[in-house]
């Protein structure tokens, strides 16, 4: 973990009194105010602060431990300007995490373009299937589509994601093609392994549905299953950034059109406002603008 971020936190839990103001002054999540105290005092090898419900109250070693987080951050903030004021040049690296058809489907292009305009940072992206723990794994930066954020975590909005419902022709001549939301039942399904019992939920004009699938192919990735299905596997529920030029092609066919899969938020996800590094903060920006001026995103609410 960054120290200076763990000083700084240290720093505002003992100015503010409690770990809920500290978490609100550094715009940070409560569950990351604890981590840091946590890693302090591992790396101190003391307990820090008497905690009661009351107040907290500084050890010995926290008396301490105090005074060197102070010089620490005095030295880091006359560094920072010193950098600024010799070159304003972007630089350093951002590891990115992300879905392995999110990451071929937008954000390589998206972070391609921000290298050209930022030669001298460095990008390394991180292909994952479910979520990770962005201060153990050392992320800086998590893009995720979902509707399920977690609370203990800052996200900004980037777009929003369509689905759509399609099959291949194959599939289709020899199953029959579903007419209404209901026939998805008696079809294969192809769907998320990780999410148990799935429901795909649909709407049409304020009506809802969650129909109830299943099949025999389910994959931790949604690539496997789109390729499942362009070869005939059976039905399966796909971001429309990835299964628009398969069906473009003719490859699959899109399914029950007067039915919209439910839209899912696309985020950046990230630990702290606080102490971000100035390429992180410009890739966030760039992000934000890439996704409201491509078309492809607009178009679907993003």
């Amino acid at each position: 973990m960054d120290r200076i971020t763990a000083a700084e936190v240290f720093v505002a839990i003992v100015e503010r009194g409690s770990m809920v103001s500290a978490a609100e002054s550094l715009n940070m999540s409560r569950a990351m105010v604890t981590r840091y105290l946590s890693e302090m005092e591992k790396w101190s090898g003391a307990r820090l602060l008497h905690r009661t419900t009351r107040k907290l109250s500084l050890t010995d070693a926290g008396e301490n431990t105090l005074a060197r987080c102070r010089k620490m951050l005095s030295v880091a903030a006359e560094m920072a300007c010193a950098g600024e004021s010799e070159d304003d040049a972007l630089r350093g690296l951002l590891r990115l995490s992300c879905s392995q058809s999110f990451g071929q489907g937008a954000v390589a292009i998206a972070v391609t373009e921000f290298l050209r305009l930022h030669p001298q940072v460095s990008i390394d992206l991180q292909l994952e299937s479910k979520a990770i723990n962005l201060v153990e794994d050392r992320i800086d930066l998590a893009l995720r589509i979902t509707n399920d954020l977690d609370p203990n975590l800052i996200a900004r909005p980037l777009a929003e994601c369509a689905s759509v419902i399609c099959a291949s022709p194959a599939y289709l001549a020899a199953h029959g093609t579903p007419q209404k939301p209901e026939d998805l039942a008696l079809h294969n399904c192809l769907t998320y392994s990780y999410f148990g019992k799935s429901l795909w939920q649909l709407e049409r004009q304020g009506e809802k549905l969650a129909i109830p699938v299943s099949g025999n192919l389910s994959a931790n990735e949604s690539q496997v299953l789109l390729s499942g299905a362009v070869e005939g596997a059976g039905i399966v529920m796909q971001p429309a950034y990835s299964a628009a030029p398969l069906i473009s092609s003719g490859q699959l066919v899109a399914l029950l059109p007067q039915w919209q899969p439910q839209t899912l938020g696309i985020y950046a996800i990230y630990a702290s406002r606080r102490q971000m590094p100035a390429a992180l903060r410009a890739l966030l920006d760039f992000l934000v603008a890439w996704f409201a001026g491509n078309p492809r995103w607009v178009m679907t609410g993003g």
